[in-house]
């Protein structure tokens, strides 16, 4: 069985963090064929949630706390699932289990993410609206969308 797993930098275990790294490289540097600065300094300031199987980290993202935004707002990034994984649809439930961990973490505050335009439908279908606000980022298409949480 596969199981989420939240954790904070300083929770998390070396292995862990070397698979988070891993695989964060193996799909969006090699897959998606973008040079860019993966470690930001910022996953020391955020909650990181995963799946792994026989001790085998397969999903990730994290969660980036209102404090690190002007508009006090939690962002969830660096969404990523090993390709052997997706065709069994972990894309959805790590997101469902992302935003979930975020409400807990943060009651009542907007969710923002960075969404590559190809998955608006994905992320609409959890809840995510679009903004209108349209970019490039490493010569991919994306788009901000927010997740307003009911009160």
């Amino acid at each position: 069985m596969n199981d989420f797993k939240t954790a904070t930098f300083e929770q998390l275990n070396t292995t862990q963090l070397y698979q988070i790294l891993a695989l964060r490289s193996e799909v969006f540097v090699l897959e998606q064929n973008c040079a860019y600065q993966d470690m930001d300094g910022l996953d020391a300031l955020t909650h990181h949630v995963w799946a792994e199987t026989d001790e085998h980290l397969f999903a990730y993202a994290r969660i980036l706390p209102p404090v690190l935004h002007p508009d006090k707002h939690v962002s969830i990034g660096r969404v990523v699932v090993a390709e052997t994984q997706r065709k069994d649809k972990w894309g959805k439930k790590l997101m469902q289990y992302a935003i979930d961990q975020a409400q807990l973490l943060f009651p009542n505050t907007i969710i923002e993410i960075s969404a590559q335009t190809y998955l608006t439908h994905f992320y609409q279908n959890l809840g995510f609206a679009n903004t209108g606000n349209f970019y490039l980022e490493d010569d991919i298409p994306h788009q901000t969308m927010v997740y307003r949480p009911v009160r």
